[in-house]
């Protein structure tokens, strides 16, 4: 199977002043999808420019046809499965069934305590994604659904018509965990990795390949316990969070190497960031546009 790419267009600017640009060329390139991080605020991004991912994603369905549209990631942090799903459903009614959404179970980031809480343990965060996806799942499919749950709860919830694509939009989720990967193989249509983070900072390029072997071999033995192949489900791995960080973005030859690495451990999609001058995803946009139109065919 060939490998699609993919790109991250982070809602930094205003969408008259060079976001509109940014998704359309995006889809002059070919890319498969859109993506963009479904955060209140992020990282160095905290005190500049920061907007919202599903208008960002709604106005980018608007000046777009073909290119699928999605969250890397949607989270629990800020989110509440019922009013999620009911801007999930506009949202793919505009796209005309373009949207997937990735999800996850969120971090200790910014978004963690922007509601007045405290940063959930890691245990309290897999204890509430594994009541979101489900029930999102449910509010995506149903006409009405009712619940009470131990952290989310919905009262004759109607989502009429529901979904353009049917039976839901597809979830792409990300989870290296046991209790996340459950859910991935379950719910999942997709499922998202960034690679082991312990190897960011003082690890190789193969002591990454080896660990993400690892996470995509959990992901099967998953599928597998509950009589899943793990061939139907998508794996997306989103780039520049392992030690090659901005590396394979330098020339085509360095991607199509760092890709082909990763199209052989089963990966169906990669996804790389718009480049963002003078920050972490600082690239050469000449060079960037090349990986995006000439990649994609050097790698089936």
């Amino acid at each position: 199977m060939s490998l699609r790419l993919s790109t991250v267009i982070l809602p930094y600017r205003r969408w008259n002043e060079g976001s509109r640009e940014s998704w359309q060329r995006a889809e002059q390139l070919g890319f498969h999808t859109g993506f963009t991080y479904d955060h209140l605020s992020w990282r160095t991004f905290r005190d500049g420019p920061w907007f919202g991912a599903v208008p960002t994603l709604t106005a980018a369905a608007a000046v777009t046809e073909r290119i699928r549209l999605g969250t890397l990631v949607t989270s629990p942090n800020f989110r509440h499965p019922v009013t999620l799903a009911k801007e999930l459903i506009s949202l793919d009614d505009v796209s005309d069934g373009r949207v997937t959404l990735g999800i996850g179970a969120g971090g200790t980031g910014f978004d963690a305590t922007a509601l007045g809480q405290e940063s959930w343990t890691p245990r309290e965060r897999a204890d509430r994604f594994g009541e979101f996806v489900p029930l999102l799942d449910r509010l995506l499919t149903e006409d009405s659904v009712s619940y009470k749950g131990d952290f989310y709860s919905a009262h004759e919830a109607r989502n009429i018509p529901g979904c353009v694509q049917r039976p839901r939009l597809p979830f792409a989720v990300a989870a290296t965990g046991p209790r996340g990967l459950k859910l991935a193989a379950r719910y999942g249509q997709a499922w998202v990795t960034t690679g082991d983070p312990k190897l960011f900072e003082n690890g190789t390029p193969e002591q990454s390949v080896h660990a993400i072997r690892g996470q995509v071999d959990k992901l099967a033995d998953a599928c597998a316990a509950i009589g899943r192949d793990a061939a139907g489900i998508d794996k997306i791995l989103l780039t520049g969070f392992t030690p090659d960080r901005g590396r394979p973005l330098e020339s085509l030859g360095a991607f199509v190497d760092f890709a082909g690495r990763h199209q052989e451990l089963g990966f169906t999609d990669l996804v790389i960031h718009w480049p963002i001058p003078d920050s972490d995803f600082a690239a050469d946009e000449k060079i960037f546009e090349q990986i995006a139109m000439e990649a994609p065919t050097q790698l089936r």
